[in-house]
């Protein structure tokens, strides 16, 4: 990352690592690793674990270091359980306010998915399904029109995706992971017919899998 000086860009790098899991829950960010990594001084790297800290990715450890926030039973169980109440209030408002173009974005968002599921099965390319996977759940609730409840969905899905990667290394290829596909072509079919009450039950129970699958695995 040569010239990248600014703390706004090591926070996107460094958060992105996190999210993946490049940097295991629990681990130490040793100072020194993240220079070089990143290829900047300790000042931006600083701003950026601050910040991180605030999202609750990364805490203070004796005062002096930083380290990955561990994961838990509990904090999966009501991150999972409040995001799949927010998803399901984003698609329902969506599906009453939505126009002709906001369909036109699911079809589209559904077909790169499909079309690129094997991904998964060819490369072991996990980030570049999730990429498509989170631009397929996007399109959809796209259309609730609230910049608020979209920002606090944004948030839950990134505090998610340290255990939605978790759920993927362990069912990418299996039998769970084709369950997971048939499941996107059901929310596209009750959201285009316009059944609030079918793709509101729909896409709460496709949030809600991972997490009953990983409390075995924390």
């Amino acid at each position: 990352m040569p010239q990248e000086n600014s703390a706004a860009k090591v926070l996107h790098h460094l958060k992105q690592d996190v999210l993946v899991g490049y940097f295991e829950a629990g681990q130490k960010l040793k100072m020194s690793q993240l220079k070089e990594r990143y290829q900047v001084g300790v000042n931006p790297l600083r701003e950026a674990l601050s910040q991180l800290v605030v999202m609750q990715l990364v805490q203070v450890q004796d005062q002096r270091g930083y380290r990955v926030c561990p994961v838990s039973q509990p904090e999966l169980i009501d991150i999972y359980d409040t995001r799949a109440r927010i998803e399901s209030l984003c698609v329902g408002l969506a599906i009453d306010r939505g126009d002709d173009a906001w369909e036109a974005g699911i079809v589209a968002a559904a077909y790169r998915l499909q079309s690129n599921a094997a991904l998964l099965q060819a490369n072991g390319d996990l980030q570049a399904w999730e990429q498509l996977h989170q631009q397929f759940h996007h399109a959809i609730v796209l259309g609730c029109g609230s910049e608020e409840l979209l920002r606090v969905r944004l948030h839950l899905y990134e505090k998610a995706s340290r255990y939605r990667n978790l759920w993927l290394r362990h069912n990418a290829g299996h039998a769970a992971f084709d369950v997971n596909q048939m499941e996107h072509e059901q929310l596209v079919t009750a959201v285009l017919a316009r059944d609030i009450k079918a793709s509101q039950a729909l896409v709460q129970q496709h949030i809600l899998v991972p997490s009953r699958v990983l409390q075995n695995l924390i």
